[in-house]
C-alpha cells in the first residue's frame, strides 16, 4: 500500500485546512501527502493558526493559502481524499476532482471568528487544532487495506460527525 493524497478544503484556506494539512503531514508522512486549499483563499495564514502549529512543534514550512483551482489544473497531484473542514466550503459547488476521490465533510468552527480576549481567541484555535488532530488520528487508525471503498467512505463520513 503506497501513500494517499488528501486535500483539506476551507473557504479561506487560512486556518483550519492549513492546520489539517500540517497535522496530517506530521502524523503520517509515509502514508499520506496532505494538501490544503480554499475556494476563496485569503492569501495568508492567520497568525493564530501558525502560532498553534509552532506551539505543537509542527512544521509550517511550505504552508500557504492557495486556491483549489491549483488541484484541478493539469499536472496537479490526483487526490484520493477530499475533506471539507468548514460549512461554507461544504455548501459550495466543488470542482470535479480528477480521479474521483472519496469526499467527506468534517465541519470545524472557524477559530478566526472567535471574539473576546486574546486568550479566548487562542483557545478557539487550540480547540480547532485538537478537533482536527483527533479526527485525523481516527482516520489513521482505520484499517485502510481491509476496508472496501463503500465502508471506507462511511467511516470517513462518520469521523466528521463526532
Amino acid at each position: 500500500m503506497g501513500s494517499f493524497n488528501i486535500l483539506f478544503i476551507c473557504t479561506g484556506n487560512s486556518s483550519r485546512s492549513i492546520m489539517a494539512e500540517a497535522i496530517m503531514n506530521h502524523l503520517a508522512p509515509q502514508r499520506f501527502v496532505a494538501y490544503s486549499a480554499g475556494s476563496q483563499p485569503a492569501g495568508h495564514i492567520k497568525p493564530g493558526a501558525a502560532d498553534c502549529l509552532v506551539r505543537n512543534q509542527l512544521s509550517t514550512q511550505g504552508l500557504r493559502s492557495k486556491s483549489w483551482a491549483e488541484f484541478t489544473a493539469p499536472g496537479a497531484p490526483v487526490m484520493d481524499f477530499v475533506i471539507t473542514v468548514c460549512d461554507n466550503a461544504a455548501g459550495e459547488v466543488c470542482p470535479v476532482w480528477p480521479g474521483q476521490p472519496m469526499t467527506a465533510h468534517w465541519g470545524v468552527e472557524d477559530p478566526g471568528h472567535a471574539n473576546g480576549t486574546e486568550e479566548d481567541q487562542a483557545k478557539a484555535f487550540w480547540d480547532a487544532f485538537m478537533k482536527l488532530h483527533r479526527r485525523i488520528s481516527i482516520l489513521l487508525s482505520l484499517p485502510m487495506d481491509k476496508l472496501d471503498r463503500l465502508s471506507l467512505h462511511k467511516e470517513l463520513q462518520k469521523i466528521g460527525q463526532e
